[in-house]
Parts: structure tokens; C-alpha cells; sequence
């Protein structure tokens, strides 16, 4: 059945043809690197991307404040009982919880195979469930936020700036504290994947209403009429409706505190028909509500929010929506001429933006991907020593590659560094799978190009080897399973790049068995064109290389513009012995160009000659070694076989060394030294005691 498959997408090439085009664009779409892979009229649905995978435990935070107490009297109160309850909820591993001045805070570790949301309702049916008494009066258990200890993805302050962008100063912390809970924080919670905005820094203003006892005594008026009116004078009121004239009008008592004044007109009492106001008796004034912090920025306290991202969203995706948002209400923030005629506009200004450490990591995995997929490019080049061979066997990666941001992105997993990292670590499996199938399909185009059609010739290769390319991959991938047994913080740490690897195994597997073969048919069949179909074709690749090097890159359009022109030379010309390898060595020259351009391992102060000779020095002794082993190999078997006894020494001393390491000396080769008896000897002091 297996060759069945391969048989198909050998012979429905369009089949072919539109499962790699299908490949390429989802991969471009889901792609968590920068937004240059992605072409303007694709639609972008990126990996959730962040620069380190979350390792935190499945945990819930259960929040109450009951201002003033102490913490004695909170845990006694509001600690104990709360832990004690929700540990009847299902699935719960531990609880922890903690008890400081005004607050409690209860933390709910969940077993990790508990959905996360499942687990918020769990809690809030048992807050529900709470009978009345259990908890002082006044207080009401919070849930938190619905984030994780990862989820503070950008953190920002409000300053008055210039239109210059100096800092002007000029505004009160309560006035910004103010802006900040009533304009700012609104308009960032309203953004997809926030979870939460927390204000921090300033003060929250409120109305202080000082009593004076001896007013108090005067009027006969006691603390708790004060605390009444205030309440009752903040409140609106509704009643019926009243029909005058056929005409029907709504009744309503309006209340609400809008000003100092309106609290003290508040009516305390009654005294013989004289009414005793709340100023009769107190001053009200405004003032700052008692606080537990500050935020300091270069040594001046200022006021800002921490923005935190939802469970499961894309921090990334959370930040540039932050931004965005930020872009759209900065407008509508206030600002005011200041006394020495500076205008001071209210700025929103970042200090801690996640995305550039997450744009530095994944940058430099790209730079490793980049550079890893140039170096192999390069080494398949020089040791196939035939460009079609390593244009199918270097093509093959960027589509796998792709393949594997498909499958992260429809099972959830997160791009990060280790994530990533699983992918740069199969590269070298994935391009053996097609050096192993394209070989094989060379060597029978060699020997069977005459009497077999094109099509049964990459078959018979392919099949050959199918199986063996199968196992290899099987072996692999089964290797990783204890990775995927691992639980807690180890499996959320190694997981990933576990099912990165797998991924791109998989999809290495399935571009070489379904989608190479039918590549090299069409590679191959270029020889079976006609003269005209083929000049035609060199031209328009020399046409594509001039727009290349025009509009995208110099490097690989001057290769193209190179293979072009070569190959529009007569066949004649084209098999002379120096013009023969011109388009492998020029592939060569170009690709080095490429890697030192992304590379520059001298550093960039140093010329691009300079760090180009370099690079081609290393690939020389390097590549140099492998020709020299495999010029040499058929002499150094025959004379291992030839004397096994003695090569097998070597494999046995690093075995006994390794394990000398490991063990330490006297476990490994304790056996050769025999203990030495020696007959006890008595001390001198002891002598003298039997004597005395």
C-alpha cells in the first residue's frame, strides 16, 4: 500500500505540484519568524511565539481583601477556612497560601492533565457554594486573572513629553493615576488576549470625610448617622411613572456624589426642625487612598500599568495589539500648557516590551536555521557534485521546515527557543533522507536510463529504498518516547522540542517519499525537452535571476543569471572539461557568498574578503577530510579487517576511560591492586599504661 502512494504521486503530478504549493503558503502563513516570509495578500495565523517555554504549574489564585485586619486575624478568618474548603475540589495536587496586612491570597496547584478553565469554574462553583457566615461580613473571595506567572508581557508608564519627545513633568500622580484607571486601563482590556490590566503607581483619589467629636457631642449625632447619610446621599433613586396630559414621565431621585459639595449637604439629623448636615459635623476633603507601593523609574516615582496576556493567547500577537491599541487611544489622552508655556501631552511610554527578547531569540534561531540550511546547501553541493541532485535534496528542507509550523500551530505548540531548537537538531537526519533517496535515484538513471521510462526508473529507486528511509525515521521518533513520558516541569521544558523533532521527521518522510520523487521527474525530464523548450526556459531563468538580484537578493540572482547563461551555451561547449562543473562551482562560490553575508565570523569590522577566505578555509579542511576518507576508506577497512584483534583495542580503551570517568578509578580498576595486611600496632601510650 505504502508503494501504492508513491506510485501515485509519482504519476498525479499536479496532484504533486498543488500539495507543495498548499505546503509553502500554509507554512508562510503560520510562520512564527518575521513578517518578511509572509507575502502581502496572505492572511497571517503565526505560531503562538514567546522567547521561553512556561514551566509554571497549573495554578489558580483565589484573592481577598479585607482592608485594615492583621494578618493574624486574616488567616484565622479568611486563610484557614478558604483553604479548607476548596480542598475538596477535584483534582486538586496542593494548596498554598499566605496571609499579609489587609489581604489573603490562597494558591490552588491543579494535577497538570486539569484544563485550565475547567479548574476556574470548579472554583467559582465552590465560592458560590460558601454559606452565608462562613466569612466575615464584607468580604468576597476574587478569582484572579486568568494568565499564568508568564502572562506580564508589557509594562508602561504615562509621561508628559514634548512634541519633541522631552520629558516635561507637570502633572499630579493622581491626576495620571486617574487617566490611567478610567481611560487607559479600558481601553487595553478591551484588546483580544488580555487578560487583565493592572494599574500600578499614584493615587487613587478619594473623599476624605474628617469628623470633629466635639460637633458631634453638640448635636447629639453619633459616628454611624454620619456613616448613613454619606450612604444613603449616594444613591439614585427610581419610582413609577406618572401620565400627565397622556403623556407618560418616569420618576427618578438623582443622587450620586459628584462633588465635595454634595457630600457635605448630606443630611446627618434632625435637631427641633434644623437639619445637622455632614459639614456641621466634619470636613470633607479630597485626598489619596492608603497604598502598599510605588513604581520608580530613574529615581521619580510615576504611575503605569502592567499589561497581562490570557491563557493560550499569543503573547506576541497580545503586544502588537497592545500597541496598536496604544497608537489608536494616545489621541484622546489630555494635555495641558504648562507655566513656562511648554505644552506637556500625555505620552504612553513602554519600559519592559517582551517582544524584543522574543524577536532577539527567535531571530537568532532564524540566523541558526539560515545559516544551518546554507552550510548543508553547500556540503551537498561540493560531495554530489551535480546541481539537479542538490537542488532536490536542498529544496527539500525550507518545505519540510514549513510543514512543521503547520503542525504547531494546529497542536498548540509553542514556538521558543527550545521548541525551535528541535528543529535546527533534525536537520542533519532530515537531509540524509534525501541524499539516500536522490543517490539511488542517480545511480538508476545511470545504469537503467536506456531501457526504462523515467517514471519506472525513480520508482524502482524510490521503492528500494522507502522502506529502510521508513524504519530509520521509526527508530528515531521511538527513541524520543521516554521525552514525551516526562511530566511536570521537566515535560513542559523537553516536550516540545520532543514533537518538534518528531514533526520534522515526519514531514521530511513525506516530502521525500511523495513529493522528491516527483521533483526529480520533473528535473530529470529536462534532458527529454526539445532544444527550443529549453533555451526558453534557461532565458526566463535569467530572466527571474535579474529580478532577484534587483528586488530581493544579489546572491541567488546572479546564480540564476549564471546557471542561465551556462546552460543556453551549445551542448557542445557545455561538456568541455572546464565549462562542465561551471555551474556547481559557481553555485558554490555564490553559496559561500550567502553564508558571509549572514554569517561574518570575523566579525563586522572586518572586510567581507576577509571573512569569505575564512569561511572558505574551514569548508576546505573540512570537506577536504571527508574526500580524503572516502578516497582512503576501501584501504583503512581492509586493514581493520585484517587485524581486528588490534583495532579492537581502540573501541575497548575508551570504553574502560569513559567508564574510568564515570566511575571513578577505583570502581573500574580496583580489580588490578590487592590490599597490603599489615599486622596492628600498638601506640606507645598504651604500652606505658600496661606497664605502669
Amino acid at each position: 500500500m505504502f508503494h501504492k502512494i508513491i506510485r501515485y504521486f509519482l504519476e498525479n503530478r499536479l496532484v504533486t505540484f498543488l500539495l507543495i504549493i498548499l505546503m509553502i503558503i500554509g507554512g508562510l502563513i503560520t510562520s512564527p519568524f518575521s513578517n518578511s516570509w509572509r507575502l502581502g495578500f496572505l492572511p497571517a495565523d503565526p505560531v503562538s511565539v514567546d522567547a521561553i517555554p512556561n514551566i509554571g504549574e497549573n495554578q489558580q489564585i483565589v484573592f481577598t481583601e479585607w482592608k485594615g485586619r492583621t494578618p493574624q486575624d486574616i488567616e484565622d478568618q479568611i486563610t484557614y477556612p478558604l483553604t479548607s474548603a476548596l480542598l475538596g475540589i477535584p483534582g486538586v495536587k496542593s494548596i498554598r497560601s499566605s496571609s499579609v496586612f489587609g489581604f489573603s491570597s490562597v494558591y490552588i496547584i491543579f494535577d497538570e492533565e486539569i484544563e485550565f478553565y475547567w479548574s476556574r469554574s470548579r472554583i467559582l462553583e465552590k465560592l458560590n457554594a460558601i454559606p452565608q457566615g462562613f466569612l466575615p461580613d464584607d468580604v468576597q473571595p476574587t478569582l484572579g486573572p486568568d494568565a499564568t506567572a508568564l502572562g506580564q508581557v508589557f509594562w508602561y508608564t504615562l509621561e508628559g513629553r514634548t512634541e519633541k519627545g522631552e520629558v516635561t513633568g507637570g502633572w499630579d500622580l493622581q491626576e495620571l493615576r486617574t487617566i490611567q484607571d478610567y481611560y487607559v486601563k479600558y481601553g487595553l482590556n478591551a484588546v483580544e488576549g488580555v487578560s487583565e490590566v493592572a494599574s500600578i503607581g499614584g493615587y487613587v483619589q478619594e473623599y476624605h470625610i474628617d469628623v470633629i467629636p466635639e460637633a458631634l457631642k453638640a448635636f447629639q449625632v453619633d459616628l454611624q448617622d454620619v456613616v448613613g447619610a454619606v450612604r444613603k446621599s449616594n444613591k439614585d433613586v427610581g419610582a413609577k411613572t406618572v401620565e400627565i396630559n397622556r403623556a407618560e414621565y418616569l420618576i427618578r431621585g438623582i443622587g450620586s456624589v459628584e462633588s465635595k459639595a454634595d457630600i457635605e449637604s448630606a443630611v446627618v439629623a434632625n435637631n427641633d426642625n434644623v437639619p445637622v448636615l455632614v459639614r456641621d459635623v466634619a470636613v470633607v476633603s479630597l485626598g489619596p487612598a492608603t497604598r502598599r507601593g510605588v513604581l520608580d523609574k530613574g529615581g521619580a516615582e510615576v504611575v503605569g500599568g502592567v499589561v497581562v496576556a490570557r491563557y493560550g493567547a499569543n503573547p506576541m500577537e497580545v503586544i502588537n495589539q497592545v500597541k496598536n491599541k496604544i497608537a489608536e487611544i494616545s489621541p484622546g489622552l489630555p494635555k495641558k500648557v504648562l507655566a513656562d508655556g511648554t505644552t506637556s501631552q500625555l505620552t504612553i511610554v513602554p519600559f519592559y516590551d517582551r517582544s524584543n527578547l522574543i524577536k532577539e531569540t527567535i531571530g537568532t534561531l532564524q540566523e541558526a536555521l539560515s545559516l544551518e540550511l546554507l552550510i548543508t546547501i553547500l556540503v551537498v553541493i561540493i560531495l554530489v557534485l551535480n546541481l539537479r541532485a542538490s537542488v532536490l535534496i536542498a529544496g527539500m528542507l525550507p518545505i519540510a521546515i514549513l510543514i512543521v509550523f503547520v503542525a504547531m500551530r494546529y497542536l498548540q505548540i509553542e514556538a521558543n527557543i527550545v521548541a525551535l531548537s528541535g528543529i535546527a537538531i533534525a536537520i542533519g537526519t532530515m537531509i540524509d533522507l534525501g541524499i539516500i533517496l536522490t543517490e539511488n535515484i542517480m545511480k538508476h538513471y545511470k545504469e537503467h536510463a536506456s531501457d526504462k521510462s523515467l517514471s519506472a526508473l525513480i520508482f524502482d529507486a524510490t521503492a528500494e529504498v522507502s522502506n529502510a528511509i521508513l524504519t530509520a525515521v521509526a527508530t528515531t521518533i521511538i527513541s524520543f518516547v521516554p521525552v514525551f513520558t516526562l511530566q511536570a516541569a521537566e515535560g513542559k521544558l523537553f516536550s516540545p522540542l520532543a514533537y518538534t523533532k518528531t514533526f520534522a521527521l515526519l514531514a521530511a518522510l513525506l516530502v521525500t517519499l511523495l513529493v522528491l520523487p516527483a521533483a526529480a521527474h520533473w528535473l530529470f525530464g529536462i534532458d527529454k525537452l526539445k532544444p527550443r523548450v529549453k533555451q526558453f526556459l534557461n532565458a526566463l531563468l535569467v530572466l527571474i535571476g535579474l529580478v532577484t538580484a534587483l528586488r530581493i537578493n544579489i546572491w541567488p540572482g546572479v546564480l540564476l543569471i549564471v546557471l542561465g547563461i551556462v546552460w543556453l551555451l551549445p551542448q557542445q561547449i557545455q561538456q568541455n572539461k572546464y565549462l562542465k562543473h561551471l555551474p556547481v562551482m559557481t553555485s558554490v562560490v555564490l553559496v559561500v557568498g550567502i553564508l558571509t553575508s549572514f554569517w561574518m565570523p570575523l566579525g563586522v569590522e572586518k572586510s567581507f574578503v576577509s571573512n569569505y577566505v575564512f569561511i572558505a578555509l574551514i569548508l576546505l579542511l573540512i570537506i577536504g577530510f571527508f574526500f580524503l576518507l572516502e578516497r582512503f576508506y576501501a584501504r583503512i577497512l581492509a586493514w581493520c579487517l585484517a587485524n581486528r584483534a588490534l583495532f579492537l583495542t581502540i573501541p575497548v580503551v575508551l570504553i574502560l576511560l569513559s567508564a574510568n570517568i564515570w566511575l571513578g578509578f577505583q570502581s573500574v580498576f580496583g580489580w588490578i591492586s590487592t590490599p597490603i595486611q599489615h599486622a596492628p600496632v600498638c601506640p606507645p601510650s598504651a604500652l606505658l599504661q600496661v606497664y605502669y
